[in-house]
């Protein structure tokens, strides 16, 4: 698949992303979208989401830091996205933790189309009805194949499905890919698997096919992490690399680097 032909999309097109996301990871959510050449927004108040969602190229929701109200917002934003056919990607950030995750994130899949279901092993898992729990917002072991999870949740939601982990998961109903790029300083800074999903997000604006589109943003962002790691020994100067790298990012260091298949 050609990589850098998506992300050069990204930096002609500049689209507009916008989010309703998790507060903790807000800024830096704002941040990556920016430094890979489109434009983040976001509008959480119910008064507007939906008009915002209408500007937008893709709409990026992440129930991290969840309210009920905040979910009222997100439907309102997913259904506007929906009328234009504008995709629509889903974090499920701490599914499987609690029962409030559990029940808004069923919530949202079963009131709006969510085109990407993006999270950890055992989220994902606890999506596709498994019998998991996630510790807070970090993955716990799940016993059944995750390409067989992804794929499966895939068929039932109609829609693409990202696994992140140490290799990630990207499969539809007809095909996965893996991506192995991506370096083990990523889980020593908050805030990498909310802008994995921004990524995404990003790429999704300009690229129909979804798998293709998630892979691309993954196999960039994470070749990016290991360029800030070859310049860095910690994880406070390797977030700083991290988007100094993917500011940067070449098709010569795409083509070099790139682990997918």
């Amino acid at each position: 698949m050609e990589i850098y032909g998506i992300l050069e999309k990204v930096r002609a097109q500049k689209p507009l992303v916008h989010h309703l996301t998790n507060w903790v990871t807000i800024y830096d959510c704002a941040n990556i979208v920016k430094v890979l050449g489109a434009s983040p927004v976001m509008a959480h108040a119910k008064e507007e989401s939906g008009d915002m969602a209408k500007l937008a190229s893709s709409l990026v929701l992440n129930i991290g830091t969840l309210t009920p109200e905040f979910i009222d917002s997100m439907k309102i934003a997913a259904k506007s996205a929906n009328e234009k056919n504008i995709p629509i990607i889903l974090d499920v950030c701490g599914a499987g933790a609690t029962k409030l995750r559990d029940e808004k994130c069923f919530e949202l899949l079963d009131n709006v189309k969510i085109n990407i279901i993006k999270g950890n092993a055992s989220e994902v898992a606890r999506i596709a009805g498994e019998n998991v729990q996630t510790k807070g917002v970090d993955a716990s072991e799940v016993e059944k194949d995750l390409i067989e999870i992804a794929a499966s949740l895939a068929k039932e939601r109609d829609c693409t499905v990202v696994i992140t982990g140490k290799e990630d998961i990207i499969a539809d109903k007809d095909r996965h890919l893996i991506v192995k790029n991506g370096h083990e300083l990523m889980s020593h800074v908050v805030g990498t698997g909310c802008m994995t999903t921004s990524v995404i997000g990003t790429f999704a604006a300009v690229e129909n096919n979804l798998v293709n589109a998630a892979a691309a943003g993954l196999c960039c962002y994470e070749i990016a992490a290991e360029l800030a790691a070859e310049e860095t020994n910690g994880p406070g100067t390797f977030k700083e690399k991290l988007f100094d790298n993917i500011y940067n990012l070449n098709k010569e260091q795409i083509e070099k680097m790139q682990k997918v298949e």
